[in-house]
């Protein structure tokens, strides 16, 4: 298995019952689903998956599920809130058998630009290969290129993920100072750019894996017209799974709508869709008309 997995790597939804409770054949069918599509790998408790809403034990039957589906590469994401709970899920994910962990600096109490430094090489001791999550948006914590570039030789760390809009520049000043692999993220808005700049990967929501599945082969193959006119098609909808609070509610509304998971129940603090985003949403997937999907 790769150190550092590259590609199409979806972050799945985390699909709840009408009570709230995991549901774990819609989980299977999300797999699935990914699987169908060609994906390069899967990655389980981003923020995409309402990662911040599981439960511990709930991490470790997800990661049970999805490892038993594939033998493909499975990131895990982490988001503990000091180094000591940082590691705690990475021996968690390691034991559960993630190939990679996405790692997030610790935001409630911010650390310095040092700290971020010292607590990425702590964690990359655990044994478990780390992916840098650099998503100052969410955590409000930049993971600046000389962090990065001091992390390089840190044994163990062996990838970042860029979420530091723009995307495209922060891919391409990663790339030319550190050694690590570039994987971009922010819901794949800036795609074909971050790929134009180095990056190796790309790590989106999971509704449309398809059709960026498609849009990745062009790009690969020198249909470079084709890619694009498909993208510009889509950007609609991967505008809509970046709104905030409503955002895990439109990546399973989608989900729901094409037949993949049954219900698109959502955890507090994310919130169900509200009248305005259903309605954009509504028309977006009608003028996309994305085929329904059946196991």
């Amino acid at each position: 298995m790769p150190d550092t997995p590259t590609g199409l790597i979806p972050i799945l939804a985390t699909p709840f019952t009408a009570d709230g409770e995991l549901d774990l054949p819609s989980l299977r069918s999300l797999v699935e689903f990914q699987l169908s599509c060609g994906v390069d790998g899967l990655a389980v408790f981003g923020m995409a998956s309402e990662g911040f809403a599981l439960t511990a034990a709930e991490r470790e039957v997800i990661l049970r599920e999805v490892r038993a589906m594939t033998s493909l590469p499975v990131v895990a994401g982490v988001n503990g809130t000091s180094t000591v709970t940082a590691l705690e899920q990475v021996r968690a994910a390691g034991d559960g058998g993630a190939d990679q962990v996405m790692v997030l600096p610790p935001f409630l109490a911010k650390p310095s630009p040092a700290q971020v430094v010292e607590f990425f090489t702590e964690v990359a001791g655990a044994g478990v290969p780390v992916m840098i999550q650099d998503a100052p948006g969410v955590t409000g914590v930049p993971v600046d290129v000389a962090a990065v570039t001091a992390l390089t030789g840190v044994e163990g760390i062996t990838s970042i993920k860029v979420e530091a809009p723009p995307t495209p520049s922060k891919v391409a000043a990663v790339r030319d100072a550190a050694g690590l692999a570039v994987l971009g993220g922010q819901n794949a808005q800036a795609l074909i750019e971050e790929y134009d700049n180095g990056a190796v990967g790309t790590m989106p929501a999971c509704e449309f894996t398809d059709v960026l599945r498609s849009i990745l082969d062009d790009l690969a193959g020198g249909r470079r017209a084709e890619a694009r006119a498909e993208f510009t098609r889509l950007l609609p909808l991967i505008h809509l799974g970046v709104r905030p609070g409503q955002a895990w509610a439109v990546h399973k509304e989608v989900l729901v709508r094409r037949g993949i998971i049954e219900t698109a129940t959502v955890r507090l603090p994310a919130r169900p869709l509200e009248p305005i985003t259903a309605k954009a949403l509504a028309e977006v997937l009608d003028e996309l008309a994305l085929p329904a999907w059946r196991r």
